[in-house]
């Protein structure tokens, strides 16, 4: 058994990323019920949207599921902590923030944390204040990064030989080779994001779907560097503007705060705009070239992760 679903009770060492607003509980519950684990991201929701979510992903599945708290985003971090420890979720997943004041309180509850990390400093804080599962995230993954820039090839064996708790590797990953890959560098499982977009369950808009089947390798950029708050998404209109607005000498970081909140985020994932509206966007990108079911992308990991490591054996002689 791996020890990655052993701890989460799953079936599959597969973790879907939190994507802030635009979570929702059909592709959370269908992932749970492929046999991965389904996380819904807090993102800035109020308790009360955040708990509909909820309600609706248990009503879907009996199966475990996560929820996210970017701790450092979140105006609601207090109240949705109760919330998740009101409706009993198993597991809690803690990104962008000091995991340290929330460890004792959600263990008391018998909840699981899971704590996403960019760098070994701060992998071996998460593991000090006592989190279970480190998720090290490269910054070749979707969405908001670390200011280190580490590429997950070398962040993970970094991490994985300075602690002791299972690490699961984010960011690049989106098929089988990619999952069998980060076994070999020592990590317990994967979490992904971008592939579930392109997802049959997953109900974003078709711009957005269609934005990563037509990706190239060099079709996401990196915005925010300027007032040191990096964010990967996908080339379009608006990330254009994004550019512009970076280059400017009065940008500042309540500005770049404002043009990537999760208004704009909903606008180009959900309505489809990309005009006024950005969709984020790994650099996997490029290697996705169709919409299946959560199901059958589970199976088809791994089932092509167990064909890449019987493979290694030709290596010898």
């Amino acid at each position: 058994m791996n020890i990655l679903c052993d701890l989460l009770g799953i079936k599959y060492p597969v973790l879907q990323g939190g994507m802030g607003n635009i979570s929702n509980a059909p592709l959370t519950s269908a992932v749970s019920e492929a046999g991965g684990l389904g996380t819904i991201g807090a993102g800035t929701m109020t308790p009360t949207e955040l708990e509909q979510i909820i309600m609706e992903t248990k009503e879907r599945t009996n199966k475990p599921f996560a929820v996210n708290i970017a701790i450092t985003v979140s105006p609601y971090v207090e109240e949705i902590v109760e919330l998740l420890i009101k409706h009993d979720v198993p597991i809690v997943s803690l990104s962008a923030g000091d995991p340290t004041p929330f460890v004792e309180r959600l263990h008391n509850e018998g909840i699981k944390i899971i704590t996403v990390v960019g760098s070994v400093r701060h992998a071996l804080k998460a593991e000090a204040a006592g989190t279970d599962i480190i998720v090290a995230e490269g910054y070749e993954a979707a969405g908001i990064n670390s200011n280190y820039e580490s590429t997950t090839l070398t962040l993970i064996p970094q991490i994985v030989d300075k602690v002791k708790v299972p690490v699961v590797a984010a960011g690049g990953i989106a098929n089988g080779r990619g999952l069998a890959a980060m076994l070999v560098l020592g990590a317990s499982g994967v979490q992904i994001g971008t592939r579930f977009i392109a997802t049959k369950e997953a109900p974003f808009s078709q711009e957005y779907k269609n934005k990563i089947l037509s990706a190239t390798d060099t079709d996401t950029v990196i915005v925010g560097r300027t007032v040191k708050r990096v964010r990967r998404v996908l080339k379009t209109p608006y990330s254009k503007k994004l550019l512009e607005y970076e280059g400017s000498s009065n940008y500042t970081l309540e500005k770049f705060s404002e043009l990537t909140s999760e208004k704009y985020h909903i606008i180009g994932a959900v309505e489809g705009n990309l005009e006024e509206g950005f969709i984020n966007g790994g650099q996997i990108s490029g290697l996705i070239y169709d919409i299946p079911s959560v199901k059958e992308l589970l199976e088809r990991m791994v089932e092509e992760a167990n064909s890449s490591i019987n493979n290694i054996s030709t290596l010898r002689k």
